[in-house]
């Protein structure tokens, strides 16, 4: 019984010690795991970096040997190329050579000989000199002709004024302005006036008038309303002075095509026509043919045809239906995702579930 009561009497110390041994048992653990977890992510990272670093040497060292198969090639290529130029330049070079002695031969024997040239030249000076002589004489021929049909014009000029004023010329009992009685010799246009015979007036003639019948008036009127050419005009008949039109234009307008009005000129079955051409215009322009019933299930049994712009032969583009954070299990290289080194502590995951009193976690 004494030892019962011992035992009661240290319960609550001994209480206190267990939690007080438990605690430190806990904390102590949390840091070995914690050791633990950093030990094994610095081991895998140092796992991880000599992997790569082996990967890194290999793969340089496939593409050296790649990269060196690549210029022997391309240096062969650049030699055969560097040949093919160095005989091409030479071939040319040769030809060059060929061809300059050629020409320099030619153009001594056949173009450039001294004596023919010589005689040649002085051909053409002789005959550029005949020619410029006759041409001297053609144009003094010609000046001469000018000056004679300029003497003839002016007087021509001279005895139509004389005959225009012929009335001025003096008679017996009254003397003209260019005889005056104060003058010791007549006047020149005095003698012009007395051999010039004075100016008629012609009247002009009358011109018979051409009545047209009504038989050429409907025939004028029909679709093609031109003037005929049964009577023709008389050769000296000129065109009347003044702002005139053509005859031709002026009977055009007079005598005008039939115009019928709309009612008459267009079909009865216009509208008929129009809606066709505008159905055909209309099927023309469309891209699909199919016609939208929207209260039918004949849409429904068909297959969808994916866009040009959404799709590929590799496979529909993504976007709209996936996003970056989805898992694809055919990408993965191994057998998992990725997956972090360092699992989540227990205690954030508590962390909005759970309230705490005074450091008491409920």
């Amino acid at each position: 019984m004494a030892t019962l009561a011992r035992l009661q009497a240290r319960a609550t110390f001994l209480a206190h010690q267990y939690y007080f041994r438990s605690s430190v048992v806990d904390l102590f653990r949390k840091k070995e795991y914690d050791a633990a977890v950093k030990i094994q992510s610095w081991f895998r990272g140092c796992q991880v970096r000599a992997y790569i670093r082996h990967l890194h040497r290999v793969a340089t060292t496939i593409q050296k040997w790649w990269r060196s198969y690549l210029g022997r090639q391309q240096y062969q290529v650049v030699v055969k190329l560097a040949s093919c130029a160095m005989k091409m330049n030479l071939y040319n070079a040769m030809a060059v050579r060929i061809q300059r002695r050629w020409r320099g031969y030619r153009i001594r024997k056949y173009c450039f000989n001294y004596f023919y040239l010589k005689e040649y030249l002085r051909a053409v000076s002789e005959t550029n000199d005949a020619i410029r002589e006759a041409l001297e004489e053609f144009a003094e021929m010609k000046e001469r002709e000018e000056k004679k049909a300029d003497l003839e014009r002016e007087e021509k000029k001279r005895d139509y004024q004389a005959r225009k004023m012929h009335y001025l010329l003096s008679t017996k009992q009254i003397p003209g302005i260019y005889n005056s009685p104060f003058r010791k010799d007549p006047d020149p246009w005095e003698l012009r006036l007395q051999k010039a015979k004075p100016l008629t007036c012609h009247r002009p003639k009358v011109k018979q008038k051409h009545y047209i019948s009504l038989s050429s008036w409907l025939a004028c009127t029909s679709a093609r309303s031109f003037p005929r050419s049964e009577i023709l005009p008389p050769i000296d008949r000129k065109r009347c002075q003044g702002p005139f039109r053509d005859i031709t234009e002026v009977l055009e307008q007079r005598y005008k095509p039939l115009e019928p009005t709309l009612r008459v000129a267009e079909p009865i079955d216009e509208l008929k026509v129009a809606r066709e051409e505008l159905r055909r215009q209309e099927w023309m322009r469309n891209v699909n043919d199919n016609m939208f019933l929207p209260f039918s299930s004949h849409h429904k049994n068909k297959k969808y045809i994916p866009l040009m712009h959404s799709s590929s032969k590799y496979g529909p583009n993504s976007y709209g239906s996936q996003h970056f954070r989805d898992e694809n299990p055919r990408k993965w290289i191994c057998d998992k995702d990725f997956q972090t080194v360092l699992p989540s502590f227990d205690l954030f995951s508590k962390y909005g579930k759970s309230y705490s009193k005074a450091g008491q976690i409920i």
